[in-house]
């Protein structure tokens, strides 16, 4: 649940269509070569890659695999990639290519043997949560988006150089009710959208003043979880969730505007949403992240996966990339990682 503003009608069809047969899986993050390259020979020729900074984008298969799968291998040889929720729809928007999606979200884990994109390997075990989007045509995925929270990976390393988060950020569960790889044409799809669109629409009432105003209570649970990145962190329940990210968040970015949405899909209990990028805003506001206010434009590339319960929303998990807002922002990340050139200790394996 990002705090945003958005024009629900002009976002596009969200109506489902029932996927008659399951995709074919395109490439894991991690897992065996066998399975890699399988899933590399679902990908189209122009394929389109958008992915989280630094990798950001690139275009056919060589480039995915260069880009992102090799750089993954070398850190996490023996890595695997574990899916919590995974889902299917159709989605119309008017700004971009309609198309069938399947979106899937979880973690991949495995020992952090090599450095990755700069952060220094630790030797232990590490587990680093994603979100991924693929646009399927005629068989072939067309396009994929996602999300790694690298920053979790450099608190893991114990060098994230920022505040620590408002609310613990350890390992996001999968859903409680253990249903999150959802059949096709799962019955609930349309009331799941419906709840998560009425929703948003409370979002829209926020004008500064009041919390209460967006009426949150009448669409979540008493006790729902959020999960988010992990430098902002998890938190249970209304009271829990506005001190730690809501009101820090609305206060930061006053101006939000959402929309751009390039796929919003339900199934089931579930919903999945992501643009790239979802919102633009001004960072007017201090206190989020533990940063003063910077007053310059950005854009968040953004996924939310959200999961109903009854007639209400009980669980929702947020991605964001944090390391390209971060960079809008005039903060270099990897920058001053590196400027504290802190590495920590490799373990020793055992019998050496």
């Amino acid at each position: 649940m990002v705090a945003f503003e958005v024009n629900i009608m002009e976002q596009g069809e969200m109506t489902q269509k029932p996927m008659q047969a399951d995709f074919p899986l395109g490439p894991p993050l991690l897992g065996s070569t066998k399975a890699q390259v399988a899933g590399l020979e679902l990908l189209s020729v122009d394929h389109e890659l958008l992915a989280f900074a630094p990798v950001n984008s690139c275009v056919g298969k060589s480039a995915y695999e260069d880009k992102l799968l090799k750089s993954l291998r070398a850190a996490f040889p023996a890595g695997e990639e574990r899916v919590d929720i995974r889902m299917a729809g159709h989605y119309a928007p008017k700004d971009h290519v309609a198309g069938d999606w399947v979106a899937s979200s979880g973690h991949i884990a495995g020992v952090f043997e090599a450095d990755l994109f700069g952060i220094p390997a630790t030797g232990q075990a590490v587990f680093v949560r994603f979100g991924r989007f693929e646009r399927y045509v005629e068989g072939k995925i067309a396009q994929t988006i996602v999300l790694l929270d690298l920053p979790s990976l450099m608190m893991q390393s114990g060098v994230w150089p920022l505040s620590p988060p408002m609310g613990p950020s350890g390992m996001a569960p999968g859903p409680r009710a253990q249903d999150g790889i959802v059949t096709r044409g799962a019955g609930g799809g349309d009331q799941s959208l419906a709840l998560v669109e009425a929703m948003i629409g409370g979002l829209h009432r926020f004008k500064g003043e009041s919390l209460k105003a967006m009426g949150m209570r009448d669409f979540w649970t008493e006790n729902f979880w959020w999960y988010g990145p992990a430098p902002i962190g998890n938190f249970r329940g209304h009271s829990d969730y506005e001190r730690g990210h809501q009101l820090p968040f609305l206060t930061a970015f006053p101006d939000r505007v959402g929309g751009n949405h390039r796929a919003r899909i339900g199934e089931g209990a579930y919903v999945a949403s992501t643009g790239w990028p979802s919102i633009t805003a001004t960072h007017k506001g201090s206190g989020w992240l533990g940063l003063a206010a910077t007053n310059q434009p950005i854009t968040m590339r953004v996924m939310d996966f959200w999961r109903r319960e009854g007639d209400r929303l009980d669980e929702n998990w947020v991605m964001i990339d944090l390391i390209d807002l971060l960079n809008q922002m005039g903060l270099d990340v990897f920058a001053r990682l590196k400027s504290r050139n802190t590495r920590p200790q490799f373990l020793t394996k055992s019998g050496d």
